[in-house]
């Protein structure tokens, strides 16, 4: 996991913009609705919904996040239990979708929580987070496989797709993604639950097979 931080916008945009030397790569992605609760000063600029989608998965987002930071920033490979609408304001955005019937391919794991403090000469260390323990994650960087380590994955689908600004990218729930980005890209992304259905139940019933066979 990494460090977090607390300042002013001011003092991030200085950082990305260059004007001031800062240890690590800076990112906001805290993702608690972080636009509607963060950034109420740029809520006017953004529709807190998006209408047709609403009406098609019947409910208000959850969660309105803002997103922005270095283009050395990358996400790992993951998957979440959310619609994703996926803005893309300025810069732009590189995923690597592979979809939720991959998971074999992928070695969706458990692993212990960890993480990334800067220590007083300004190296950053990796610290075992004990009391979360561990929990599932995938070691795999899509960009760079080893066969060797990895040789079931040369089985899954990924799919590459660049979204630019004015661009909206519409991610189904369970699908994982890897994401890269430009440096100051700016985004916006709208998470509406998803439903436990037919397809949760069909993935639930693939991870148990998984399971049972390893």
């Amino acid at each position: 996991m990494p460090e977090e931080r607390q300042m002013t916008i001011s003092q991030f945009l200085d950082i990305i913009e260059g004007k001031v030397e800062a240890n690590g790569i800076f990112y906001i992605q805290k993702q608690n609705s972080s636009l509607t609760l963060e950034f109420e000063e740029l809520v006017g600029d953004v529709e807190r919904h998006i209408p047709w989608a609403t009406d098609a998965f019947g409910k208000m987002p959850d969660a309105v996040n803002f997103w922005m930071g270095d283009g050395r920033a990358i996400t790992s490979l993951h998957k979440d239990h959310y619609e994703n609408l996926y803005c893309v304001i300025s810069g732009q955005k590189t995923f690597t979708l592979i979809p939720p019937t991959d998971q074999a391919f992928v070695y969706y794991d458990e692993f212990q929580v960890s993480v990334f403090k800067e220590n007083d000469s300004g190296r950053f260390e990796i610290i075992d987070d004990l009391e979360t323990g561990k929990v599932p994650w995938i070691s795999i960087d899509p960009l760079n496989v080893d066969p060797l380590k990895y040789p079931l994955y040369r089985h899954a689908h990924p799919v590459t797709i660049v979204v630019e600004a004015g661009d909206m990218l519409y991610l189904p729930s369970l699908w994982f993604h890897h994401v890269q980005q430009s440096h100051g890209c700016i985004a916006v992304n709208f998470w509406y639950d998803m439903e436990y259905d037919v397809k949760y139940v069909y993935y639930k019933f693939v991870e148990s097979v998984i399971k049972t066979v390893s």
